[in-house]
């Protein structure tokens, strides 16, 4: 019969890897995972490391296309997809306090969900430009520090914004809204923005996925709904830069943070730093 849960038994492993005193500080922080699509991996991640308190914030529901790099089941399809990771998160630890917020993030339970967490995790997957600006000048306003991640094909890129930070996603895209507006006026879009990010830094990604995003952002202008090509590989190395980097920040090692983004690509077997706003 199994023992109950103990935890210094399940971080045990982590013991050369991870010192005491960071344990220590992974136990106490609160994550708040906003976006549970891509999140779910580096929200499981996190709990495998050994984080206990998570804020799940996610307004979509599991769907079969989602099974082929996001961590849930075939019996979560049709499951509010934080009521899914909230399942998963404590089948690894029982213990864990989860809190499950089935809503997109929007202006008005932005500040409530940022002020309780410790570190804000975004992958961008809300297609909502209001939401993103919204929830980093949250964040910016209230000292958190934010990773923010994209599944990169057959890789991943993850921005650091520390607290305090000049370098904040709302001040990196303004030249990038003002553009927008001025070909477009009235309200910008996501993809005419994220469009003119990818202009920036397509020339350091895999040919692959300047494709596969191009073609993504065109059906975005048309106003038709994008599932974008993306694979298990991109989502497991979202989770292990995420969590690689959360862990350096806790132990108060030296953390690339933005606007430079750290990208990995097991296409080409490079890790490389890019900066954003060039």
């Amino acid at each position: 019969m199994t023992a109950g849960f103990d935890y210094d038994t399940f971080v045990t492993r982590n013991a050369g890897y991870v010192a005491q005193d960071t344990q220590h500080r992974i136990r106490t922080r609160r994550l708040l995972i906003a976006g549970c699509g891509l999140g779910a991996s580096t929200a499981i991640a996190a709990a495998r490391m050994g984080f206990t308190s998570f804020v799940l914030v996610d307004g979509d529901t599991v769907d079969a296309h989602n099974l082929n790099r996001q961590f849930y089941d075939f019996d979560d399809i049709g499951v509010a997809k934080v009521a899914a990771l909230k399942k998963h998160i404590l089948r690894i630890n029982p213990q864990a306090q989860v809190e499950a917020v089935h809503a997109n993030l929007d202006e008005h339970n932005v500040h409530a969900l940022v002020e309780q967490a410790d570190i804000v995790f975004d992958t961008i997957d809300f297609l909502d430009l209001d939401a993103i600006l919204g929830l980093h000048s949250t964040a910016q306003a209230l000292g958190k520090p934010v990773f923010t991640a994209l599944s990169i094909g057959f890789g991943a890129g993850v921005l650091y914004f520390p607290p305090g930070s000049t370098a904040s996603l709302p001040a990196i895209i303004a030249h990038d809204l003002r553009s927008a507006h001025s070909e477009s006026p009235g309200e910008a879009s996501y993809a005419a923005v994220f469009g003119k990010i990818m202009g920036r830094i397509g020339a350091h990604l895999d040919p692959q996925v300047v494709e596969q995003v191009g073609k993504a952002l065109t059906v975005m202008e048309d106003g038709r709904p994008c599932p974008a090509s993306q694979i298990a590989v991109g989502s497991f190395t979202v989770a292990a830069l995420a969590l690689s980097m959360m862990h350096d920040m806790l132990a108060g090692m030296n953390v690339p943070a933005s606007p430079r983004m750290v990208v990995h690509s097991f296409r080409n077997h490079t890790t490389r730093l890019i900066d954003i706003s060039e």
